[in-house]
């Protein structure tokens, strides 16, 4: 079984976040980065799957510049086989087709069986991305996972629906899955797999090789929300307050007349 994971490098999101002096990005300086959190379980899940079927090959997969190979060697301590860097200076100026664009034309030679991306990235968060990824390959999809089994070349997933629902969808092989946070329990990376995971192989593919689309969207502006007013809290007897809302809702509002 050959398996891919897409992972991405994102800030901490305890990070203070700035603006970038274009306008249209945040600022990337002196940001702490990591493994997008949603990609983590989407790693995790492709491990556990290759412990399951035994004859399993899992390659992990990242866009971005150099900075981004530590978190590939974090996904190949947690077991990954091999990693492939697509050398991109400029990806976050990408927007979501264009990067699956990039990831289906690396997966349409190689004949992946399972596909795993997480459901979003932390800072983007468009959650388009895996979906696309399987409608250019042609292949089913399983969005949002929260449980995942395999048995005869045949996934079957718990998804998470809106308001709490949860749907159990079937789909043969080749599917790809994305995966929603508690999907599983990512692995700490152990001392003797971080060193093993200096030894495996991790190349490097330019990533005009690979794209061959024009972006469908724009970012034209990034800022931050506007400040706006604080509430107003009343207190005292209710029935005072009553009235109080009662005026309140008379002058600001115009809701009752």
């Amino acid at each position: 079984m050959k398996i891919l994971v897409c992972v991405k490098q994102v800030p901490d999101m305890e990070s203070k976040f700035r603006v970038n002096d274009g306008g249209k990005w945040y600022d990337e300086a002196d940001l702490a980065l990591r493994m997008n959190e949603y990609d983590e379980y989407a790693v995790e899940q492709a491990v556990q799957l290759k412990e399951q079927v035994g004859e399993a090959d899992v390659t992990i997969l990242s866009i971005g510049s150099d900075r981004v190979k530590e978190t590939m060697k974090k996904a190949l301590a947690m077991g990954c086989d091999r990693g492939v860097h697509v050398v991109d200076d400029t990806s976050y100026a990408k927007d979501p087709f264009e990067i699956a664009s990039i990831i289906a034309a690396f997966a349409k030679d190689h004949s992946f069986d399972m596909i795993f991306t997480g459901m979003q990235s932390q800072d983007r968060g468009s959650a388009q991305v895996g979906v696309l990824v399987a409608e250019i390959l042609g292949m089913s999809s399983i969005s949002t996972i929260v449980e995942f089994t395999f048995d005869n070349g045949q996934v079957t997933a718990r998804r998470e629906l809106e308001g709490g629902l949860k749907a159990i969808v079937k789909a043969k092989a080749p599917a790809l899955m994305t995966c929603q946070l508690g999907l599983n329990t990512p692995r700490y990376p152990t001392l003797p797999n971080i060193m093993k995971a200096k030894k495996k192989e991790l190349l490097s593919v330019e990533v005009a090789t690979l794209l061959q689309v024009d972006a469908v969207q724009e970012t034209t502006r990034m800022y931050f929300p506007e400040k706006k007013g604080g509430g107003i809290v009343l207190e005292g007897d209710v029935g005072n307050m009553v009235n109080e809302i009662i005026n309140i809702l008379k002058d600001k509002t115009g809701v009752l007349t």
